[in-house]
């Protein structure tokens, strides 16, 4: 009942600063009843996972794919699936086990991510993105958006600066996700 779920979502071709705001939040939630969850893809949500594992949080995947070894999707993180089974976290997916990843099941996916969230943190997010794509239905959810400030020349940090502006919260420290939650 008090346990609450916080979706971490960014970009695939995360930045240096983007991987240390990521395990330095997450890190900073350790303790406190918050299961991450993200979408097993490259870059920032493979983060978010192992950074959840590293602090000893539950963590939730939707990939964009169904279950089946053979058809999990990104191959190279099945590794990290297992890490996430054993740590007693979980994988889910609505698609049939064979489901191989295609551009329509990611952004399908997405709507469970946030759905099932009481918070969805944008990391880094260029201007169009998978991640604004799940920033936009946690919003149509109404579920808290949260956004981490970028450097302005940076392409990665685009999408997040506009949900700023749009008036997603600012998250520049752990303490702002838990008031938030």
């Amino acid at each position: 009942e008090d346990t609450k779920f916080l979706a971490v979502v960014g970009s695939r071709a995360y930045t240096s600063y983007g991987k240390f705001v990521c395990r330095s939040l997450i890190e900073g939630l350790r303790g406190y009843p918050i299961v991450i969850v993200s979408g097993l893809a490259l870059g920032i949500d493979a983060e978010a996972h192992r950074a959840a594992l590293d602090a000893g949080l539950l963590t939730i995947a939707f990939p964009g794919s169904g279950l089946d070894w053979k058809s999990l999707y990104p191959a190279q993180h099945r590794e990290l699936a297992e890490m996430i089974l054993k740590a007693g976290g979980t994988i889910t997916s609505e698609y049939k086990p064979d489901q191989r990843g295609m551009i329509w099941t990611f952004p399908r996916r997405n709507r469970l991510m946030a759905g099932v969230c009481d918070m969805t943190l944008v990391i880094e997010a260029q201007e169009k993105s998978g991640t604004l794509i799940t920033a936009r239905l946690a919003t149509d959810y109404n579920k808290i958006v949260g956004a981490v400030p970028g450097p302005i020349n940076s392409q990665t940090s685009k999408g997040s600066n506009w949900l700023l502006r749009l008036g997603a919260v600012p998250i520049t420290e752990s303490a702002d996700i838990i008031t938030e939650l």
